[in-house]
Protein backbone atom coordinates (compact mmCIF):
# COMPACT_ATOMS: atom_id res chain seq x y z
CA UNK A 1 0.00 0.00 0.00
CA UNK A 2 1.09 3.66 -0.92
CA UNK A 3 1.30 4.47 3.01
CA UNK A 4 1.01 3.03 6.09
CA UNK A 5 -1.17 4.07 9.11
CA UNK A 6 0.10 4.02 13.15
CA UNK A 7 -1.44 0.69 14.67
CA UNK A 8 -2.52 2.32 17.31
CA UNK A 9 -4.62 4.42 14.91
CA UNK A 10 -5.69 2.06 12.22
CA UNK A 11 -6.81 -0.17 15.08
CA UNK A 12 -8.82 3.02 17.09
CA UNK A 13 -10.33 3.51 13.19
CA UNK A 14 -11.54 0.10 12.63
CA UNK A 15 -13.08 -0.65 15.94
CA UNK A 16 -15.05 2.43 16.14
CA UNK A 17 -16.04 1.98 12.48
CA UNK A 18 -16.96 -1.62 12.41
CA UNK A 19 -20.36 -2.06 11.39
CA UNK A 20 -22.33 -5.75 12.22
CA UNK A 21 -24.58 -6.27 9.15
CA UNK A 22 -27.14 -9.03 9.80
CA UNK A 23 -28.91 -10.91 6.81
CA UNK A 24 -31.02 -13.76 6.78
CA UNK A 25 -28.40 -16.33 6.98
CA UNK A 26 -26.59 -14.67 9.78
CA UNK A 27 -23.98 -12.05 10.40
CA UNK A 28 -21.64 -10.24 7.97
CA UNK A 29 -19.19 -8.01 9.16
CA UNK A 30 -18.22 -4.83 7.20
CA UNK A 31 -15.75 -1.32 8.39
CA UNK A 32 -17.15 1.89 7.66
CA UNK A 33 -14.27 4.49 6.99
CA UNK A 34 -14.70 7.96 6.04
CA UNK A 35 -11.90 10.77 4.93
CA UNK A 36 -12.74 12.62 7.78
CA UNK A 37 -11.94 9.97 10.21
CA UNK A 38 -8.62 10.00 9.44
CA UNK A 39 -7.90 13.97 9.26
CA UNK A 40 -9.42 15.40 5.73
CA UNK A 41 -10.78 18.81 5.73
CA UNK A 42 -12.50 18.83 2.61
CA UNK A 43 -13.08 22.11 2.18
CA UNK A 44 -11.54 22.41 -1.45
CA UNK A 45 -8.88 23.99 -0.38
CA UNK A 46 -6.21 21.98 2.03
CA UNK A 47 -3.80 19.08 1.19
CA UNK A 48 -6.27 15.70 2.26
CA UNK A 49 -3.97 13.59 0.36
CA UNK A 50 -2.76 11.75 3.56
CA UNK A 51 -5.96 11.19 4.83
CA UNK A 52 -7.09 9.48 1.51
CA UNK A 53 -4.07 7.59 1.78
CA UNK A 54 -4.49 6.84 5.11
CA UNK A 55 -8.05 5.82 5.01
CA UNK A 56 -7.21 3.33 1.88
CA UNK A 57 -4.74 1.39 3.90
CA UNK A 58 -6.91 1.01 6.79
CA UNK A 59 -9.69 -0.35 4.22
CA UNK A 60 -7.15 -2.56 2.14
CA UNK A 61 -5.68 -4.18 5.21
CA UNK A 62 -9.16 -4.79 6.73
CA UNK A 63 -9.91 -8.62 7.47
CA UNK A 64 -13.45 -7.59 6.91
CA UNK A 65 -15.10 -5.96 3.66
CA UNK A 66 -14.65 -2.35 4.03
CA UNK A 67 -16.50 0.66 2.97
CA UNK A 68 -14.59 3.74 2.35
CA UNK A 69 -16.69 6.64 1.76
CA UNK A 70 -16.05 10.37 0.25
CA UNK A 71 -18.77 11.85 2.27
CA UNK A 72 -21.12 14.33 0.64
CA UNK A 73 -21.20 17.83 0.25
CA UNK A 74 -17.28 18.45 0.90
CA UNK A 75 -14.90 18.74 -1.88
CA UNK A 76 -11.20 16.58 -1.10
CA UNK A 77 -8.43 18.01 -3.13
CA UNK A 78 -6.17 15.02 -4.01
CA UNK A 79 -2.24 15.47 -5.34
CA UNK A 80 -1.30 12.28 -7.08
CA UNK A 81 -1.39 8.86 -5.25
CA UNK A 82 -1.01 5.19 -6.02
CA UNK A 83 -3.84 3.04 -4.18
CA UNK A 84 -2.27 -1.06 -4.16
CA UNK A 85 -3.65 -4.17 -3.74
CA UNK A 86 -3.69 -6.97 -2.92
CA UNK A 87 -6.70 -6.12 -0.16
CA UNK A 88 -7.32 -8.63 2.65
CA UNK A 89 -11.29 -8.59 1.16
CA UNK A 90 -13.30 -7.00 -1.28
CA UNK A 91 -13.48 -3.11 -1.10
CA UNK A 92 -15.82 -0.76 -2.06
CA UNK A 93 -15.53 3.05 -2.75
CA UNK A 94 -18.37 5.15 -2.22
CA UNK A 95 -17.92 8.47 -3.69
CA UNK A 96 -20.68 10.80 -2.06
CA UNK A 97 -19.03 14.09 -2.42
CA UNK A 98 -16.08 15.37 -5.29
CA UNK A 99 -12.41 14.25 -5.45
CA UNK A 100 -10.86 17.11 -6.90
CA UNK A 101 -7.06 17.55 -8.62
CA UNK A 102 -4.35 20.20 -8.33
CA UNK A 103 -5.39 22.78 -11.16
CA UNK A 104 -1.34 23.42 -12.22
CA UNK A 105 0.63 21.17 -13.86
CA UNK A 106 3.58 22.19 -11.87
CA UNK A 107 1.98 20.18 -8.67
CA UNK A 108 3.27 17.44 -10.35
CA UNK A 109 7.02 18.05 -9.82
CA UNK A 110 8.57 14.96 -8.75
CA UNK A 111 5.63 13.02 -9.09
CA UNK A 112 5.15 10.69 -12.34
CA UNK A 113 3.45 13.11 -14.94
CA UNK A 114 1.11 10.00 -16.14
CA UNK A 115 -0.99 9.23 -12.83
CA UNK A 116 -3.74 11.32 -10.82
CA UNK A 117 -5.97 8.63 -9.05
CA UNK A 118 -3.40 5.20 -9.80
CA UNK A 119 -5.07 1.97 -8.72
CA UNK A 120 -2.75 -0.82 -8.74
CA UNK A 121 -2.87 -4.85 -8.67
CA UNK A 122 -6.50 -4.61 -6.37
CA UNK A 123 -8.73 -7.13 -7.42
CA UNK A 124 -12.79 -6.80 -6.40
CA UNK A 125 -13.04 -2.86 -6.07
CA UNK A 126 -16.08 -1.42 -6.58
CA UNK A 127 -16.58 2.41 -7.07
CA UNK A 128 -19.90 3.98 -6.68
CA UNK A 129 -22.31 6.55 -4.82
CA UNK A 130 -22.96 9.86 -7.58
CA UNK A 131 -20.33 11.80 -6.41
CA UNK A 132 -17.75 13.63 -8.93
CA UNK A 133 -13.80 13.09 -9.45
CA UNK A 134 -12.56 16.24 -11.47
CA UNK A 135 -9.51 16.00 -13.19
CA UNK A 136 -8.92 20.08 -13.38
CA UNK A 137 -7.34 19.49 -16.16
CA UNK A 138 -7.65 23.26 -17.58
CA UNK A 139 -3.84 24.30 -17.83
CA UNK A 140 -3.15 21.25 -18.70
CA UNK A 141 -5.23 21.72 -21.86
CA UNK A 142 -4.32 24.96 -22.53
CA UNK A 143 -0.52 24.09 -22.32
CA UNK A 144 -0.37 21.34 -25.11
CA UNK A 145 0.98 21.72 -28.72
CA UNK A 146 -2.56 20.29 -29.56
CA UNK A 147 -3.69 23.55 -28.37
CA UNK A 148 -1.37 26.18 -27.75
CA UNK A 149 0.16 26.37 -31.88
CA UNK A 150 2.99 28.98 -30.46
CA UNK A 151 6.17 28.36 -28.78
CA UNK A 152 6.87 27.01 -26.06
CA UNK A 153 4.01 24.35 -25.50
CA UNK A 154 3.67 21.32 -24.17
CA UNK A 155 4.19 17.94 -25.62
CA UNK A 156 4.94 15.34 -22.83
CA UNK A 157 2.59 12.77 -20.73
CA UNK A 158 -0.28 14.20 -18.95
CA UNK A 159 -2.27 12.41 -15.80
CA UNK A 160 -4.38 9.73 -16.57
CA UNK A 161 -7.33 11.05 -14.16
CA UNK A 162 -8.50 7.48 -12.98
CA UNK A 163 -5.76 4.35 -13.89
CA UNK A 164 -6.73 1.24 -12.71
CA UNK A 165 -3.89 -1.48 -13.58
CA UNK A 166 -3.38 -5.45 -13.31
CA UNK A 167 -6.78 -5.02 -11.55
CA UNK A 168 -9.47 -8.27 -11.76
CA UNK A 169 -13.36 -7.84 -11.17
CA UNK A 170 -13.62 -3.97 -10.98
CA UNK A 171 -16.85 -1.75 -11.58
CA UNK A 172 -17.23 1.41 -11.67
CA UNK A 173 -20.62 2.84 -11.44
CA UNK A 174 -22.68 6.01 -11.10
CA UNK A 175 -20.03 9.04 -10.44
CA UNK A 176 -19.12 11.86 -12.47
CA UNK A 177 -15.71 12.09 -14.34
CA UNK A 178 -14.80 15.72 -15.65
CA UNK A 179 -12.09 17.81 -17.37
CA UNK A 180 -9.89 15.09 -17.20
CA UNK A 181 -5.76 16.68 -17.80
CA UNK A 182 -5.90 13.28 -20.04
CA UNK A 183 -8.36 9.81 -20.18
CA UNK A 184 -10.86 9.85 -18.09
CA UNK A 185 -11.13 6.33 -16.92
CA UNK A 186 -8.10 3.72 -18.57
CA UNK A 187 -7.60 0.14 -17.65
CA UNK A 188 -4.78 -1.26 -18.34
CA UNK A 189 -3.78 -5.10 -18.27
CA UNK A 190 -7.33 -5.55 -16.00
CA UNK A 191 -9.81 -8.49 -16.27
CA UNK A 192 -13.77 -8.65 -15.61
CA UNK A 193 -14.36 -4.84 -15.99
CA UNK A 194 -17.80 -2.90 -15.40
CA UNK A 195 -18.11 0.76 -16.44
CA UNK A 196 -21.85 1.96 -16.41
CA UNK A 197 -24.30 4.64 -15.75
CA UNK A 198 -21.29 7.31 -15.76
CA UNK A 199 -21.08 10.61 -16.56
CA UNK A 200 -17.75 11.72 -18.71
CA UNK A 201 -17.80 15.26 -19.20
CA UNK A 202 -15.13 17.55 -20.77
CA UNK A 203 -15.22 20.35 -23.56
CA UNK A 204 -14.91 19.52 -26.88
CA UNK A 205 -11.71 21.17 -27.23
CA UNK A 206 -10.16 19.10 -24.36
CA UNK A 207 -7.35 17.31 -26.60
CA UNK A 208 -7.09 13.79 -25.69
CA UNK A 209 -9.62 13.32 -22.62
CA UNK A 210 -10.86 10.18 -24.00
CA UNK A 211 -13.97 8.85 -21.74
CA UNK A 212 -13.14 5.34 -21.17
CA UNK A 213 -10.17 3.86 -22.84
CA UNK A 214 -8.85 -0.16 -22.37
CA UNK A 215 -5.38 -1.22 -23.29
CA UNK A 216 -4.42 -5.13 -22.85
CA UNK A 217 -7.91 -5.74 -21.36
CA UNK A 218 -10.60 -8.13 -22.06
CA UNK A 219 -14.47 -9.57 -20.12
CA UNK A 220 -15.58 -5.74 -20.33
CA UNK A 221 -19.03 -4.27 -20.18
CA UNK A 222 -19.28 -0.36 -21.21
CA UNK A 223 -22.54 0.38 -20.43
CA UNK A 224 -25.11 3.08 -20.19
CA UNK A 225 -23.02 5.62 -19.70
CA UNK A 226 -23.26 9.80 -21.34
CA UNK A 227 -19.87 10.44 -22.51
CA UNK A 228 -19.32 14.25 -23.67
CA UNK A 229 -15.10 15.18 -24.23
CA UNK A 230 -12.68 16.06 -26.61
CA UNK A 231 -11.49 12.63 -27.82
CA UNK A 232 -12.80 9.31 -28.52
CA UNK A 233 -15.95 8.75 -26.29
CA UNK A 234 -14.57 4.64 -25.95
CA UNK A 235 -11.11 3.61 -27.45
CA UNK A 236 -9.76 0.59 -27.21
CA UNK A 237 -6.19 -0.31 -28.11
CA UNK A 238 -3.02 -3.31 -27.08
CA UNK A 239 -4.57 -6.75 -27.02
CA UNK A 240 -8.66 -6.46 -25.91
CA UNK A 241 -11.12 -9.13 -26.19
CA UNK A 242 -14.81 -10.00 -25.20
CA UNK A 243 -15.97 -6.09 -24.82
CA UNK A 244 -19.48 -5.24 -25.27
CA UNK A 245 -20.36 -1.56 -25.29
CA UNK A 246 -23.57 -0.69 -25.22
CA UNK A 247 -26.16 2.49 -24.46
CA UNK A 248 -23.50 4.67 -25.05
CA UNK A 249 -24.76 8.41 -25.67
CA UNK A 250 -21.70 10.05 -27.20
CA UNK A 251 -20.87 13.70 -28.62
CA UNK A 252 -19.30 15.78 -28.73
CA UNK A 253 -16.46 14.14 -28.85
CA UNK A 254 -13.98 11.82 -31.76
CA UNK A 255 -16.71 9.00 -31.45
CA UNK A 256 -16.05 5.02 -30.50
CA UNK A 257 -12.97 3.80 -32.16
CA UNK A 258 -11.12 0.55 -32.08
CA UNK A 259 -7.47 1.52 -32.21
CA UNK A 260 -4.66 2.90 -33.05
CA UNK A 261 -2.95 -0.25 -33.27
CA UNK A 262 -0.22 -0.72 -34.53
CA UNK A 263 2.04 1.94 -33.60
CA UNK A 264 6.02 1.84 -33.66
CA UNK A 265 5.75 -1.30 -35.33
CA UNK A 266 3.48 -2.94 -32.49
CA UNK A 267 1.66 -6.40 -32.60
CA UNK A 268 -1.84 -5.64 -31.38
CA UNK A 269 -4.94 -8.14 -31.39
CA UNK A 270 -8.58 -6.94 -30.71
CA UNK A 271 -11.16 -9.42 -31.30
CA UNK A 272 -14.81 -10.33 -29.95
CA UNK A 273 -16.11 -6.85 -29.82
CA UNK A 274 -19.82 -5.95 -30.23
CA UNK A 275 -20.75 -1.72 -29.94
CA UNK A 276 -24.31 -1.49 -29.71
CA UNK A 277 -27.77 1.13 -28.81
CA UNK A 278 -25.55 3.83 -29.17
CA UNK A 279 -26.52 7.27 -30.04
CA UNK A 280 -23.95 9.86 -31.33
CA UNK A 281 -24.29 13.46 -31.98
CA UNK A 282 -22.01 16.11 -33.31
CA UNK A 283 -18.55 13.88 -33.57
CA UNK A 284 -15.80 14.11 -35.39
CA UNK A 285 -15.65 10.16 -36.08
CA UNK A 286 -18.29 8.10 -35.85
CA UNK A 287 -17.74 4.32 -35.32
CA UNK A 288 -14.04 3.61 -36.16
CA UNK A 289 -11.12 1.48 -36.69
CA UNK A 290 -7.85 2.89 -36.93
CA UNK A 291 -4.64 1.33 -37.23
CA UNK A 292 -1.00 2.43 -38.17
CA UNK A 293 1.21 1.24 -40.89
CA UNK A 294 3.81 -0.85 -40.71
CA UNK A 295 1.94 -2.66 -37.27
CA UNK A 296 1.18 -6.16 -37.08
CA UNK A 297 -2.01 -8.35 -35.61
CA UNK A 298 -5.40 -8.07 -35.85
CA UNK A 299 -8.92 -6.32 -35.98
CA UNK A 300 -11.47 -9.36 -36.28
CA UNK A 301 -14.91 -10.26 -34.85
CA UNK A 302 -15.84 -6.72 -34.41
CA UNK A 303 -19.47 -5.49 -34.41
CA UNK A 304 -21.52 -2.64 -34.73
CA UNK A 305 -24.96 -2.84 -34.34
CA UNK A 306 -28.12 -0.28 -33.88
CA UNK A 307 -26.30 2.92 -34.07
CA UNK A 308 -28.26 6.41 -34.72
CA UNK A 309 -26.25 9.28 -35.87
CA UNK A 310 -26.59 13.11 -35.57
CA UNK A 311 -24.47 15.45 -37.81
CA UNK A 312 -21.63 12.97 -37.41
CA UNK A 313 -18.41 13.18 -39.55
CA UNK A 314 -17.41 10.22 -41.02
CA UNK A 315 -20.22 7.82 -39.74
CA UNK A 316 -18.11 4.42 -40.70
CA UNK A 317 -14.42 4.51 -40.88
CA UNK A 318 -11.86 2.03 -41.48
CA UNK A 319 -8.66 3.99 -41.62
CA UNK A 320 -5.13 1.52 -42.03
CA UNK A 321 -3.40 4.61 -43.27
CA UNK A 322 -3.85 6.52 -39.25
CA UNK A 323 -1.12 9.19 -39.16
CA UNK A 324 -1.35 11.57 -35.83
CA UNK A 325 2.19 13.08 -36.07
CA UNK A 326 3.21 16.38 -37.51
CA UNK A 327 5.05 14.91 -40.17
CA UNK A 328 3.65 12.73 -42.55
CA UNK A 329 4.18 9.22 -42.03
CA UNK A 330 6.43 6.94 -43.86
CA UNK A 331 4.72 4.26 -46.68
CA UNK A 332 4.92 1.12 -45.11
CA UNK A 333 3.83 -2.75 -46.37
CA UNK A 334 3.46 -4.04 -42.89
CA UNK A 335 -0.41 -3.55 -41.85
CA UNK A 336 -2.78 -4.84 -38.63
CA UNK A 337 -5.09 -7.33 -40.59
CA UNK A 338 -8.93 -6.13 -40.82
CA UNK A 339 -11.56 -8.74 -41.05
CA UNK A 340 -14.94 -9.81 -39.92
CA UNK A 341 -16.47 -6.67 -39.17
CA UNK A 342 -20.43 -5.95 -39.39
CA UNK A 343 -22.26 -3.05 -39.75
CA UNK A 344 -25.16 -3.52 -39.17
CA UNK A 345 -28.69 -1.57 -38.19
CA UNK A 346 -27.06 1.87 -38.42
CA UNK A 347 -28.89 5.19 -39.58
CA UNK A 348 -28.68 8.72 -39.38
CA UNK A 349 -27.06 11.82 -40.70
CA UNK A 350 -23.60 12.84 -41.91
CA UNK A 351 -21.25 16.51 -41.48
CA UNK A 352 -19.26 15.14 -44.42
CA UNK A 353 -20.10 14.59 -48.22
CA UNK A 354 -18.32 11.05 -47.33
CA UNK A 355 -20.40 8.82 -44.75
CA UNK A 356 -18.75 5.26 -45.00
CA UNK A 357 -14.93 5.58 -45.62
CA UNK A 358 -12.57 2.54 -45.98
CA UNK A 359 -8.85 2.75 -46.38
CA UNK A 360 -6.87 -0.26 -46.25
CA UNK A 361 -3.36 -1.54 -46.97
CA UNK A 362 -2.35 -3.01 -50.34
CA UNK A 363 -0.51 -6.10 -48.75
CA UNK A 364 -2.63 -6.76 -45.97
CA UNK A 365 -6.94 -5.78 -47.35
CA UNK A 366 -9.68 -5.53 -45.37
CA UNK A 367 -12.30 -8.73 -46.18
CA UNK A 368 -15.01 -10.22 -45.02
CA UNK A 369 -17.18 -7.02 -44.34
CA UNK A 370 -20.67 -6.46 -44.04
CA UNK A 371 -23.08 -3.48 -44.35
CA UNK A 372 -26.23 -4.49 -43.69
CA UNK A 373 -29.31 -1.77 -42.86
CA UNK A 374 -27.35 1.36 -43.55
CA UNK A 375 -28.97 4.27 -43.99
CA UNK A 376 -26.90 7.17 -43.89
CA UNK A 377 -27.87 10.93 -45.53
CA UNK A 378 -26.51 14.46 -45.08
CA UNK A 379 -27.41 16.28 -42.61
CA UNK A 380 -29.45 19.14 -44.14
CA UNK A 381 -30.84 16.24 -46.69
CA UNK A 382 -28.97 15.41 -50.22
CA UNK A 383 -27.15 11.76 -50.64
CA UNK A 384 -24.08 10.99 -49.09
CA UNK A 385 -20.99 8.72 -50.69
CA UNK A 386 -18.93 5.64 -49.78
CA UNK A 387 -15.56 5.09 -50.67
CA UNK A 388 -14.05 1.96 -50.12
CA UNK A 389 -9.83 0.91 -51.19
CA UNK A 390 -8.54 -2.68 -50.88
CA UNK A 391 -11.90 -3.51 -49.02
CA UNK A 392 -13.86 -6.62 -49.71
CA UNK A 393 -17.22 -8.15 -48.05
CA UNK A 394 -21.13 -8.24 -48.89
CA UNK A 395 -23.94 -6.13 -48.29
CA UNK A 396 -27.75 -6.76 -46.66
CA UNK A 397 -30.45 -5.62 -46.61
CA UNK A 398 -30.93 -1.93 -48.07
CA UNK A 399 -27.94 0.45 -47.66
CA UNK A 400 -27.48 3.97 -48.21
CA UNK A 401 -25.10 4.94 -49.78
CA UNK A 402 -24.52 2.31 -51.93
CA UNK A 403 -22.29 -0.06 -50.65
CA UNK A 404 -19.00 0.17 -52.47
CA UNK A 405 -17.11 -3.16 -50.91
CA UNK A 406 -15.42 -5.31 -53.36
CA UNK A 407 -17.23 -9.07 -53.67
CA UNK A 408 -15.50 -11.55 -51.57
Amino acid sequence: MAASLSPPLALAALMAAALLLCGGGGAEARVLLTLDDFGGVGDGIANDTQAFVDAWAAACGSSEQAVLAVPAGKAYRIWPVQLTGPCKSKLKLLIFGSIVAPASPEEWAGWDPMRWLYIYGVDGLSVSGGGTIDGSGQQWWASTCKRKKTPPCYSGPRPKTVHFEECRGVSVQGVTLQNGQQFHLTFTRCYDVKASFLRVIAPADSPNTDGVHLNDTSHVQITDNLISTGDDCVSMVGNCSDVRVKDISCGPGHGISIGSLGKNRTADMVEKVKVDTCFLTNTTNGVRIKSWQGGMGFARDLRFQSIVMKNVSNPIIIDQYYCDQPTPCANQTQAVEVRKVEFADIRGTSATAQAISIACSDAVPCRDLELKNVNLTLEGGGQATASCYRASGKSAGAVVPPSCLAKS
